[in-house]
């Protein structure tokens, strides 16, 4: 049986969407991007340790997302949090004069948009009492 999940459990999903999108990019220069695209040698073994490492977070989150939201949900989700930035900007809260900022704000939304995705399943199963099985076994 699946752990009961909980508040603690999303933010510590999130935790994590938001710690692999930003090791992997973000505008500070502190990322992994950074670093690949700096290092005099392209094949040192903890920067490609690093990526693989990368590459498995990004492949089990964007799998879960996929999986979960589907399309249809990926797009109105995308679409939502776009509309957020958009609020933001045509409230002044964020401007476009500012790429940094503007940066920040997107790979933090993208970061939301897998942490929700993650999750989803669970939340859905909360809101309706549906279970998602991906896999059937045959006994």
């Amino acid at each position: 049986m699946a752990a009961k999940f909980t508040p603690a459990g999303f933010m510590l999903r999130l935790i994590m969407a938001l710690a692999l999108v930003f090791a992997t990019y973000n505008p500070s220069g502190y990322s992994w991007t950074r670093w690949f695209l700096e290092a005099e040698n392209k094949i040192e073994p903890f920067l490609l340790l690093s990526g693989i490492v990368l590459l498995i977070g990004w492949s089990i989150f964007l799998n879960a997302t996929f999986r979960s939201l589907n399309a249809v949900g990926l797009l109105l989700g995308a679409a939502f949090l776009g509309a957020i930035v958009w609020v933001f900007i045509s409230y002044d809260i964020l401007s476009l004069e500012n790429p940094s900022a503007l940066s920040w704000v997107v790979l933090t939304m993208l970061a939301i948009l897998l942490g929700i995705g993650i999750s989803w399943s669970h939340i859905r199963r909360r809101l309706t009492g549906q279970l998602d099985v991906d896999d059937i076994e045959d006994n």
